[in-house]
């Protein structure tokens, strides 16, 4: 790990100081002191503010106070107007001279460093940033955000506006590019000191806490909008040299559009710049590609009259949503940590510290505080009014959305840099920023310390997530379990982040799905999607029976049986639903096929994928069809066949779908002629969606779509009906298909690849647990499945050692690893007299489910489990009971229906 955060800071050092060289051996050669010198100076410079801002940040959080504050506080101690300034024998001038005529007061290359330190501070802004919970409490936190920003805009401008003779000599008007600008600092929101205060007081799922939190977001995104606006009106005065209103507004209208065209299409690229970056493979390369394109687009703001940390947030922004995030996030923490306080030590090194005795700046710098003050608790609490909260409730969000640091003190280095702030006017910007975040914090402790609640009316729950608890004996079981966890999700490809180390919160992300968990004492809590739950159980029963072997040894074991009973019996996992117009075409359409048996039509089809160029060797993609359909015909039920295989021939997922009218012999499990028939290929050597493809098709030909695919007459029709999405049920909103209406299968999720009519058996002989495992894997042996039978048992029985994998309701899922199986395999069998298995509700069991996995694969074990469990409900388990052949065991396992719609035909 310390060698990989060594390289990130070697290439960081390599793309900072290759420019900066070029720009100081060009001022060398103008006379100026030697490219040798101004580098050592540098080196010099950088460590000592490392140094000191660390210093300073670690005795302002002890304060409670941010961190960034000491920062610069440490930057005005060490700056040219202070200790920076005192000659020793090498330095006469100082570490930071003192600047000449008037000049800018660090040195270039300091403030080279110091502007790709915003740039990473606002990328970071930027990642973190959540769009889906500014969406889903759009309606209040919009209100409050908006309200807050317009009164500390105008609070703030105002104040300017009331001091500008004092200040600047002159008096200004309230659209002036210092009133403006002045105005825009104040309506930047710290969010992180509120975070930590309503997470200490356990109130971050409170109404008030999520109105905050997505008020804050759009309190963000706002406040950028605003400076580009602010930027291209300066720039605009400045061009004319004076206010043409006219010009103004068409260049604010113009940079406008540019953040808004800008960020649309990031956000909608979003997904590709994900992927192109993920193409890097290792997690260090994506996070320093990711900010290589935040700092391009930086640059490309800047050269259209923005400043260069609105396009550093714009890429942020669009990668907030991406399952990346948070590996960018935590990949480049490190350089996060080195360059940020770079910032804020050098924003303070450009505040002379005399002027902080001068009663005018302080005068200033008071009555600006409390003008934003109080800005943010009227602008903000005034709204929340609106959305169902009462005073207190307002009053709570007004002082929660009043701290400001970060964003506000990098937008005023912003103003310094373009000369539209004197220094004293910035020692008036750091007086706000430490008042509001003094006062602000204490008020919200106060304001919670009461009970009541902040809402007029009661708040409903959200219905959609769902919360799993487990209490465990001690605190370092949950910390040795937590960590098996995190191990267990990761084996099955999810991104594992830690959000908060101190609060030891995490994150598991796997495209869209979304896990949080956190451990504090003895307690492990889970926050998920109702449909995740069935994941969530399976991981922590293979996690326990590794927890409960690790402590048997211990005088007070873990009680793995009554935790194991506590868990949630959630529903089935949703299916991924993929576009199908992505695959598929007019062109890929063949209403009326003409072969006259399986070979025939597979030829016809890829004939199809050929004459479209999707196929580079059609002999290779023969070969992969017929080597899938010798191991098991891919005909299936109801007339319908997909045939497909894996070859490098092609470069992505392809598709040709045909309709054979009167049908033809596929060999389908029911044995009924195909007449439709869907023939894929995927890339061997790439990944490729091709489960959620073939769950997609089978939503697709359902029963309704079945039928209305072999009354369409035409090619436009059956592309119609292919790539129309499948419809809601009456209980489901357009935007949520709610959980309960959908009944999950096997066959959505496990296709033939996992489980076959062969390896099922409705009578088992067996009498024991080993007997009946010993069974199972004779059929798997004899479907030639299994290299080393013996080895196979070996590694089930091992784990039925550790903990049994009697799972109740009569189930039971012994599992293993071992190198004698290439894929997940499974065989199931029913036994009606029933077998002890040291079931946890001690019930003898009937249904026996045999799962092997390779030892180094990444199978996805926990779905597939998850997907059996959500089959045998109570109605499933009496069904399967209840068959009497093989063939009709497989039936009832892809068919059985879970809600109240059983007379539906649920058949995919």
């Amino acid at each position: 790990m310390m060698k990989r955060a060594h390289r990130i800071y070697l290439v960081l050092f390599c793309c900072l100081f290759w420019p900066v060289t070029a720009f100081a051996s060009g001022a060398g050669a103008g006379g100026g002191a030697s490219i040798t010198h101004r580098m050592m100076l540098l080196v010099i410079q950088f460590g000592l503010i490392l140094f000191a801002a660390k210093l300073g940040n670690i005795l302002f959080e002890k304060m409670r106070l941010p961190g960034a504050l000491g920062e610069l506080v440490v930057g005005i101690i060490i700056g040219p107007y202070a200790l920076g300034q005192m000659g020793f024998p090498g330095f006469p001038q100082g570490l930071f001279p003192p600047p000449v005529n008037g000049g800018f007061a660090i040195s270039p290359e300091l403030y080279g460093l110091s502007s790709i330190a915003a740039i990473v501070l606002l990328f970071n802004v930027g990642l973190e940033t959540d769009l889906k919970l500014m969406l889903k409490y759009s309606l209040a936190g919009g209100l409050v955000g908006l309200g807050g920003m317009i009164a500390s805009f105008l609070f703030g401008a105002a104040c300017v506006m009331f001091f500008s003779e004092m200040l600047f000599g002159q008096s200004l008007g309230l659209f002036a590019p210092q009133c403006l600008f002045l105005g825009t600092i104040t309506t930047a929101t710290s969010v992180g000191i509120t975070a930590r205060i309503l997470s200490e007081r356990q109130k971050l799922d409170s109404p008030e806490g999520v109105t905050i939190l997505s008020a804050a977001v759009i309190d963000d995104v706002l406040g950028i909008i605003l400076l580009a606006v602010v930027m291209s009106v300066v720039t605009a005065s400045r061009n004319v040299g004076g206010v043409d209103w006219g010009h103004i507004g068409v260049i604010a209208a113009k940079a406008v559009g540019v953040w808004l065209v800008a960020t649309i299409v990031a956000l909608a690229a979003a997904s590709k710049i994900s992927f192109l970056l993920k193409w890097f493979g290792e997690k260090n390369s994506i996070a320093i590609m990711a900010l290589g394109l935040a700092m391009i687009m930086a640059g490309l703001f800047e050269e259209a009259g923005l400043a260069m940390i609105i396009g550093a947030y714009v890429m942020g922004l669009s990668l907030s949503q991406a399952d990346i995030s948070h590996v960018v996030q935590e990949r480049l923490r490190p350089i996060y940590v080195l360059l940020v306080p770079v910032f804020f030590c050098t924003t303070g090194m450009q505040i002379n510290l005399g002027v902080l005795t001068s009663p005018s700046v302080l005068l200033f710098g008071f009555a600006y505080a409390f003008a934003a003050l109080l800005a943010k608790v009227v602008g903000c609490g005034v709204p929340a009014l609106l959305a169902n909260f009462n005073l207190r409730g307002a009053a709570r969000i007004g002082f929660g959305m009043a701290p400001r640091c970060e964003v506000a003190l990098i937008i005023a280095g912003v103003g310094l840099s373009a000369g539209l702030m004197k220094p004293e006017i910035l020692a008036g910007v750091i007086i706000m920023v430490v008042v509001n975040t003094v006062i602000a914090p204490p008020a919200m402790v106060f304001l919670f310390r009461s009970p009541a609640r902040g809402t007029r009316k009661p708040t409903a729950g959200d219905d959609t997530v769902t919360a799993i608890t487990l209490d465990f004996p001690s605190p370092e079981m949950v910390e040795f379990f937590a960590g098996k966890l995190r191990g267990v999700f990761e084996s099955e490809g999810f991104f594992v982040h830690n959000i908060s180390p101190r609060q030891r919160l995490y994150q598991l992300r796997k495209d869209k799905t979304v896990i949080d968990f956190q451990y504090s004492g003895q307690i492990l809590a889970f926050t998920c999607q109702k449909t995740d739950a069935p994941l969530i159980n399976t991981a922590v029963h293979e996690t326990l029976a590794e927890l409960d072997k690790a402590v048997k040894e211990l005088k007070e074991p873990l009680d793995a049986m009554e935790m194991r009973a506590k868990l949630q019996d959630a529903g089935p996992l949703g299916p991924a639903t993929l576009n199908m117009k992505k695959f598929l075409t007019p062109q890929l359409i063949e209403p009326e096929l003409k072969g006259t048996s399986k070979a025939e039509i597979i030829d016809e089809l890829l004939e199809i994928l050929a004459s479209n160029a999707l196929v580079g060797d059609i002999q290779a993609a023969r070969e992969a069809v017929w080597e899938r359909e010798n191991s098991m015909s891919t005909g299936l039920q109801f007339g319908v066949a997909i045939p497909h295989g894996k070859t490098d021939t092609v470069d992505r997922l392809v598709c040709a779908v045909g309709i054979k009218s009167g049908g033809v012999d596929f060999d389908s499990m029911d044995g009924e002629p195909a007449t439709i028939v869907v023939l894929t290929i995927s890339p061997k050597s790439k990944p490729a969606p091709h489960i959620q493809f073939m769950s997609t098709i089978s939503q697709v030909l359902n029963h309704d779509g079945r039928a209305r695919i072999l009354s369409c007459s035409g090619v436009d029709q059956l592309f119609a009906a292919f790539t129309a999405p499948p419809k809601p049920t009456a209980d489901q909103t357009p935007t949520q298909a709610a959980p309960s209406a959908h009944r999950a299968t096997l066959s959505e999720f496990c296709p033939t690849d996992y489980i076959r009519p062969e390896l099922l058996t409705v009578a088992l002989d067996a009498t024991t647990k080993e007997d009946a495992i010993a069974e199972l894997l004779d059929l798997l042996e004899a479907g030639g499945l299994i290299r080393d039978s013996r080895a196979a048992k070996r590694a089930v029985m091992d784990r039925e050692t550790q903990l049994s994998t009697g799972v109740g309701h009569g189930i039971a899922v012994p599992h293993g690893r071992t190198g004698g199986v290439d894929q997940l395999l499974c065989a199931i069998g029913v036994a009606r007299e029933g077998i002890d298995f040291g079931a946890i509700d001690s019930q003898p069991v009937t249904i026996v489910v045999l799962v092997l996995t390779p030892e180094d694969g990444a199978e996805p074990y926990l779905q597939f489990v998850a997907s059996v469990m959500a089959v045998l409900d109570d109605a499933g388990r009496q069904a399967v009971l209840l068959a009497r052949s093989d063939q009709e065991l497989w039936s009832i396992l892809t068919k059985t229906p879970v809600e109240s719609d059983r007379g539906e035909d649920n058949s995919h």
